[in-house]
């Protein structure tokens, strides 16, 4: 994947494109830095590991930025982050989600807010590549109560 980014930099130098290379340079140097404090290179699990840690790193920027009326640099971390998605699994829907966790729901027998870490515990396995943690909390705590 790393070779990926750095095809993918190459390009945006050569089309003169500062934003592609801004974002690409970071999340590359995110992926670096790993692999140098590991001393080998990175397998695919620890590198999609660390774009998603990145991707919510990025989130959480935008919502800080926004808040703070900071539109120009909120543009700038939603443009890193949509170069950074390209790279991670496909994100399920919400309704998606929402019927998994009903489905586990049943078939695990929880009924109330006590059983939410059970019911946690089985859906971040099923879940983990392809869905944002916060979202299924929410959703497993409305279910729930």
């Amino acid at each position: 994947m790393l070779n990926q980014l750095q095809d993918e930099l190459k390009k945006a130098v050569k089309s003169k494109d500062r934003a592609s290379m801004t974002g690409l340079r970071n999340i590359i140097g995110k992926l670096k830095t790993s692999q140098i404090d590991k001393g080998e290179p990175l397998t695919k699990d620890e590198t999609l590991k660390i774009l998603k840690s990145a991707s919510k790193q990025l989130k959480e920027s935008v919502e800080q930025y926004q808040k703070g009326d900071r539109d120009d640099l909120a543009e700038k971390e939603l443009f890193e982050l949509s170069l950074l998605e390209k790279y991670l699994p496909e994100q399920l829907s919400e309704v998606e989600i929402r019927k998994i966790i009903i489905k586990t729901i049943q078939t695990s027998g929880a009924e109330s807010m006590q059983d939410m870490g059970r019911v946690m515990g089985i859906l971040m396995k099923e879940l983990a590549d392809s869905a944002d943690g916060r979202l299924v909390q929410q959703i497993v705590q409305k279910e729930l109560s």
